[in-house]
């Protein structure tokens, strides 16, 4: 049986015009009886759900966009939004940010009063398939236009927009073996983001692809205060002597500002140097990164591409009547930018 994925194709295959498919999903009584029941026999036939946000939308669309995020204190995610926020303004939308903070109860209740306030559409960087609920998530994608960024779960929203965390943690690898000792992986044992798993896995292949074995170091630690959480961390580890390579590799800029701090009150001196008794580097570019004393050597985020190829593909599915027919993933390459910390 054929699918269908759009109203265009619904009225093709059941032989009636799209205005008056269109009339029918606006108020069944306003088309004929014999008509009426030639579209219900279709929908029954073909097992078409109409989008009926999309269909309510095209009468009357609204200039409003929704964006909601898992944490806005977190620089990257300010950062990225930031971003979106002007592009959506540039193309004449009205946007509305939302922050998580973290919260999986709350993340469901933002998609309910967004779904209230009627979007145009919503950029949607979900707390990942761990922490999020994903019928409510898939429920909310099926009304409302959406396109997930930063972090995917697979199957969901119309598209995925997001930086290659493989391509984060191949440059940070290649350039740190190439130029000293191998670098060890320094991360929380429970991260909150996904993006620190695959960020990860990542780094287990790359070690491989080299013929170094991996060492991951795993910090204790929950929720969001990465910084706080990476400085005892550190201050555990050194405190002991228990990093295995004198390079380290960070899962994200958060953690590597925490570690550089426990590295300052220990008087270990942080740099790439005969002088220095530690590399640190890590991924993320967050906009302090270049401040941190020495500044962080890491790979960064194409902030204007993720934000400017999301806001399009928004636009997009907006123009289309809520769908771009098979969901499609697009990740962006990141750079690596060599700073005094390594």
């Amino acid at each position: 049986m054929r699918k269908i994925r759009n109203m265009e194709e619904f009225a093709e295959v059941s032989g009636i015009s799209r205005p008056t498919v269109s009339k029918y999903f606006h108020d069944p009584d306003s088309v004929r009886d014999s008509t009426r029941k030639r579209i219900e026999a279709a929908l029954a036939k073909y097992d078409y759900r109409p989008n009926m946000f999309a269909v309510n939308q095209n009468r009357k669309l609204t200039k409003n966009v929704g964006i909601v995020v898992p944490y806005l204190a977190d620089p990257y995610f300010a950062e990225i939004a930031r971003n979106i926020e002007e592009r959506c303004i540039e193309a004449g939308f009205h946007p509305s940010l939302f922050s998580a903070h973290g919260k999986p109860e709350l993340e469901n209740a933002i998609l309910d009063n967004l779904r209230a306030l009627k979007p145009a559409g919503v950029l949607f960087a979900p707390l990942g398939r761990r922490n999020s609920d994903k019928k409510v998530i898939e429920d909310f994608c099926r009304d409302v236009p959406t396109i997930l960024f930063d972090s995917n779960i697979e199957g969901v929203g119309a598209a995925f927009i997001g930086s290659d965390n493989a391509s984060f943690v191949n440059q940070t690898v290649d350039y740190l073996h190439r130029s000293g000792d191998i670098p060890c992986f320094f991360e929380m044992r429970y991260p909150a983001n996904p993006n620190a798993i695959r960020r990860r896995d990542a780094y287990i292949a790359a070690m491989d692809r080299l013929g170094m074995e991996p060492h991951v170091v795993a910090v204790e630690g929950t929720g969001w205060a990465f910084e706080e959480i990476g400085r005892q961390g550190a201050l555990k580890l050194l405190e002991s002597d228990a990093l295995p390579t004198r390079t380290v590799l960070c899962s994200n800029d958060r953690l590597a500002i925490g570690f550089l701090s426990a590295c300052y009150d220990r008087g270990i001196v942080v740099g790439f140097g005969p002088d220095c008794d530690l590399r640190v580097a890590s991924m993320d570019d967050h906009p302090y990164s270049r401040f941190t004393c020495p500044p962080l050597t890491t790979a960064a985020h194409d902030y204007d591409a993720v934000a400017r190829l999301t806001v399009e593909t928004l636009l997009k599915l907006i123009e289309s009547d809520g769908t771009l027919g098979e969901r499609y993933e697009r990740l962006i390459s990141t750079r690596l930018i060599l700073r005094a910390s390594a």
